[in-house]
This record gives structure tokens, sequence and C-alpha cells, in this order.
């Protein structure tokens, strides 16, 4: 069904962006512009998305269609014909729906944080163009425009993270989370190429390309499925291209949030979703995507048990989610991969948005050790994120029980036994670090009285509905064993995604081995946390607090190579080689022409012998060459 209204979705944060940016110039050339205005911009432009949105997904929910927008023919090129065209299917408004919801609760807890800063409208005009984006990569009705939204929230990440680029620590966390993804990025374009060379002439459109699949050859395919996925190894930072991740954290709280819990990182989640009728038909791929899920997963929950930085934890612990939502999604279940990622929204964004509470009442100290030794009473974010610690571990009836429990029965139900037990691991050692940042940073007893620090209702009201989310989203697709009505499931029908078919007494021993798990590491953590001595705190040393060393072994195979060669082509073969043979050459024409223009002396006598021994040399070639 044809409509205008998914357009609006877009076009919403997006002239709130261009408002804030115009406002900001006026505010910084003529004079003083007040935040308030820069505040109602920023929140009232995406919650007008929310409720278009929300219309449209109570819509479909009466009349079962889906929404189409073509705008303009934007290139029509021999066999080339892209469409800038929206789609609002099931799969487009289920992830619009949180992306909009979860970050207009992000926008509003950022009037609190930035409170006071100086870039305050600047923040606001890149924090909804990173929204923008984001919706522009959701409702694309092909790749090519899905890509467009692709690199916008690569490039609002850059100008975020980099957001007080007077640290050169920040500029070089920003250069680096554009880079790998820039790899990731490429690999996504090849694949898309590769893609439309093997389905020959057809439109570009994801519905187009489902229904020509079976005429390309199976090898390009794979190729194509490969290429698409290293994409989404560098939007979700899974391994090899993860190491930019940890390092986003230097841009401010609220943009942390908005990355790991409802942009960016979901968005290789949501393209391998995207094209699930490619990756359905290619088993292989699957179970590579899988395992790469899992042991990234692994790989991020171990480095994290070391961490000491508050943000870079739960950067981690983003990371190792990621790796679950892979293993679901790259099983062929996913719509249980896309649940994960809808409850991992609600409790991962209050975790990062409690952070960022405790370290403003801290004057912006994020050592969980130091934070314990001058503890502030913030009893309304204590109390969140103790929901959200408890929802990331997977205890039941918290949200993220169920749909890590619905990851791990899949892996269970489809014969991966070392995918499952990796993640089961995974999930006790989830347990025990965020529960070791809870001890230490709200429970450990100190030396310190604390004192009652007052928290905007701009950062508390955020906190409050979120966890409302934490806790009672996982309802929204609770298992057969409960009686569920899998909400979620039905929804996203359209994905053909597997689903949990397993003997009740398989499913409930499934579920206590998970909760045994989980419940084992908060025990772990409890035991040697709960009483930390604060002021003896743990440093980030050994291979595991230097995070396998992985950043020095990167540095040292490709980042000092690359100087080198830069290096090498710089001083040598430009300056030494190319340089030096073109002034070489300029000198010695110059020298030519200078002895040239001697002949041009202005002496009558000169020419009349230049003329002479010209004609005698003619005669002379004449002679020998002619016999005359």
């Amino acid at each position: 069904m044809n409509t205008s209204l998914l357009v609006w979705i877009v076009l919403a944060p997006l002239l709130g962006s261009i408002a804030s940016g115009l406002l900001y110039f006026y505010h910084i050339k003529k004079s003083k512009v007040s935040d308030i205005y820069f505040s109602l911009i920023g929140t009232i432009t995406p919650f007008i998305s929310f409720l278009i949105t929300l219309s449209l997904f109570l819509r479909m929910l009466d009349e079962k269609i889906i929404f189409k927008q073509q705008l303009f023919t934007w290139l029509n090129v021999d066999k080339l014909n892209i469409e800038m065209a929206f789609l609002g299917d099931n799969l487009s408004i289920f992830m619009s729906m949180f992306v909009t919801f979860v970050g207009w609760l992000i926008h509003i807890y950022a009037v609190g944080y930035m409170k006071g800063d100086g870039g305050f409208g600047k923040f606001f005009a890149y924090f909804n163009l990173f929204l923008a984006s984001m919706l522009i990569l959701v409702l694309a009705d092909n790749p090519i425009i899905l890509f467009i939204g692709w690199e916008g929230v690569g490039v609002c990440s850059y100008l975020l993270i980099k957001f007080y680029y007077g640290k050169k620590e920040n500029v070089l966390a920003a250069n680096k989370a554009f880079i790998v993804n820039r790899v990731g990025d490429f690999g996504f374009l090849l694949g898309v190429v590769t893609l439309f060379f093997a389905l020959g002439e057809v439109d570009l459109s994801f519905s187009s390309i489902e229904a020509n699949l079976s005429n390309a050859s199976d090898k390009l395919l794979v190729l194509s499925g490969v290429l698409l996925f290293i994409g989404a190894m560098g939007k979700s930072a899974q391994i090899p291209l993860y190491v930019w991740l940890p390092d986003a954290m230097a841009g401010p709280t609220p943009i942390s949030a908005l990355i790991h819990a409802a942009t960016m990182v979901t968005a290789g989640i949501y393209m391998v979703a995207r094209f699930h009728f490619l990756y359905s038909g290619i088993e292989e791929i699957g179970i590579f995507i899988a395992y790469i899920g899992a042991f990234s997963a692994l790989l991020a929950a171990i480095i994290a048990t070391r961490q000491t930085d508050i943000k870079k934890i739960l950067a981690y612990s983003t990371m190792s989610q990621l790796g679950y939502m892979f293993i679901a999604v790259g099983l062929g279940f996913y719509s249980t991969g896309l649940f994960h990622v809808f409850t991992h929204a609600f409790f991962k964004a209050m975790l990062f948005m409690g952070a960022g509470g405790v370290i403003m009442a801290l004057h912006h100290e994020q050592n969980i050790f130091k934070i314990a030794q001058h503890r502030a009473s913030l009893p309304i974010i204590a109390t969140t994120f103790l929901i959200g610690v408890i929802a990331i571990s997977g205890i039941p009836p918290f949200s993220g029980f169920f749909s890590k429990d619905a990851i791990l029965a899949a892996a269970f139900q489809e014969g991966q036994y070392l995918i499952w037990a990796i993640a089961m691991f995974t999930a006790f050692l989830t347990a025990f670090y965020m529960f070791r940042m809870y001890f230490i940073v709200f429970v450990a007893p100190n030396h310190h009285e604390a004192d009652y620090v007052y928290t905007s209702k701009t950062i508390t009201i955020p906190l409050l509905i979120l966890a409302i989310g934490a806790i009672g989203a996982g309802f929204l697709n609770l298992p057969s064993v409960f009686g569920g009505n899998h909400f979620v499931d039905t929804w996203l029908g359209q994905l053909h995604s597997k689903h949990i078919h397993m003997d009740i007494v398989t499913e409930y021993v499934l579920m206590a081995l998970s909760i045994i798990v989980a419940a084992t590491g908060i025990m772990a953590a409890h035991s040697k946390y709960a009483n930390f001595d604060v002021s003896k705190p743990e440093n980030e040393t050994g291979f595991i607090g230097n995070k396998f060393y992985i950043d020095e072994i990167y540095d040292s195979l490709f980042v000092q190579p690359t100087k080198a060669l830069s290096t090498f082509i710089d001083k040598i073969v430009d300056e030494k080689i190319i340089d030096a043979f073109i002034m070489n050459s300029s000198i010695g024409f110059v020298n030519i022409g200078k002895k040239v223009a001697m002949i041009q002396n202005a002496n009558v006598r000169f020419y009349a012998a230049f003329m002479l021994v010209g004609m005698t040399a003619v005669f002379i070639y004449l002679y020998i060459t002619l016999g005359l």
C-alpha cells in the first residue's frame, strides 16, 4: 500500500538536525540561542517519528498490509535501476518502533546530560542526524538506499565520538572507528555489486532480489553473502573488526547509549535478517556467522572480566550480546535474534544512561574502583542499574532471560553443541562481570559517607520507563512452555524463521541450566566483590587485562606496516623518484631552452651564417642521397 508517511519517519529527525544546525550557526555567529530551543527540537522530532511509526504499526495489526513509498528514480543507467524508495513491512516497522522510542528516550536523557555544554546545539544536530540515518537504513527498499543509511550512521558516529575533539585520544578513537568500519563497509559494497552481477538485469529492490535469487549461481551467492557479512562484522563489532567499539566510549554517554542500544551496532543484525532469503539457502554461511558470533561473545566476555572503565565494560557486554544475536540469525532463527535485539535495547540503554548518571555525579570519573571510593547516593540510578544487570544476566522473569534462553535453545536444537557450550559459558561470564561492576560501584564498603546527589528528571524518567521495558519486554514472546503468545515470532513471520520445537522436559532442563549458570556467576561475583576492599583496586594487567594484546597485534600487522609503506612512498617513491625525475627533467628542458634561446640574439650576421650552414647541410644531404 502506498503512503506518504514513511518518508516523514525519516524527515522528522532530519529536519530537526538541519534546524538545530542552523540555529547553532546563528548561536555562534550572531547572538546566543537558549538551550531550550535545541532541547525542544531535539526531543520532539524523534517523538514525531515514533508516533508515525506507531500509527503504521496499529494499521498493520488491523489490515495486514505492507507500506511502500517511491519518491523518485535516483539512477537509471543501462541495467542498473535504483529507486529512492522506502519500505514499511513487518521487519522495518518492528525495528523502527523501538529505534524511535528508545532513541527518543535517549534524546530526553541527553538534555539533562549535556546541560551547560558549549556545543549543546551542535550535539543535537548530530544526534538527530544519527537517528535519521538509522531510519533510512531500516526503511530502505533496496540495498543501495540501505547503504546510504549505513554510511550515514558511520559518519555520525565519527562526529559524535570525537565531539570533544580537544582531546587527542577522542580524535584517535573516532579515526579508529571510522577506518575499521570502512573495511567492513567496503565488503558490504562489494557484496551488493556481486549480487547485482549474479542476478543480472533486475530491479535492485529487496522483493525483486528475493524473486530472482534462483537465477543466480551458487558460487556468486556464497561470495555475496560472505562479503555482506563482512560489513556486518564492522558495524556490529564482531571478530575481527570489533576493536573500534571499546574506544568509541570516548564520546558523550548519550551517544554511547544510542550506538549500543538502538542504532549502528544493531545494523549488522538487521542487514542479515533483511537478506534472510539469501542466508537461508546457504547453510555454510549461516554456520560461519553463528561461530563468529559465539567466539565474539566469548572473547568480549573474557575481556570484560578485567576491565575497570564502567563504559568499556558495557561496551564489551554489547559486543558479547551481539554475538548471541548472530548465533541466532546464523542458525536461521531470525525472529529470535531480533527479539534479543529488542530486549537488549531496553536494558542496555538503561545501563549506559545509569552509568552516565554515576559518571556525572563523580565529576566524570569512569574507573569503577575510584567511583566506589567516592560513592554518591543515587537511589533511582542504583535501582534501575540493578534491574539492567539482572536482565542482561538472564534471570527470569526479566526480559533478557526469555530472549537469551531462546538463543541457547536454538543452538541446542540445531545440534550445534559447541556453540551452545560456548554460549552457556559466556552466560556465566556475563553474570559474573556485570555483577562485579554492580557490587563494586554500588555495594562494596568504603570509608566515604555517600552524599545524596540530585539527578535531573530528564535523566531519571527515561531510566524508569526503560526499566519497565527491561522487566516486561520479554513477555511479548513467551516460550510455549509458559503458554506463550509468540507475538514477535508471528509478527516477523515474513522472515520464515526457524522456531523452537522440543519436548517440554528438554526445554525445562535447558532453562534450569541457564538459570543455574547465571546464578553461579552472580554468586561468584558476590563472593569476591560484595565486600571488596576498594582501596586496593584491580588493574588492567596481564594477558586478559591487556585485551589479549589484539590492538598491539593489529598495530604491528596493519598500522605500522601501512605507515611504513606510506612513508616509503612519500619519501622515496614520490620525493626521490617521481619528484626528482620531474625536477631533473624540468631543469634539463630549461637548460636546453636557454641554449636554444642563444640563437635568438638579433645579430643579422649570425642569422646569415646560420642560414648558410643550414643550406650547406641540405646540399650535402642531397648530394649523398641522390648522387647529384
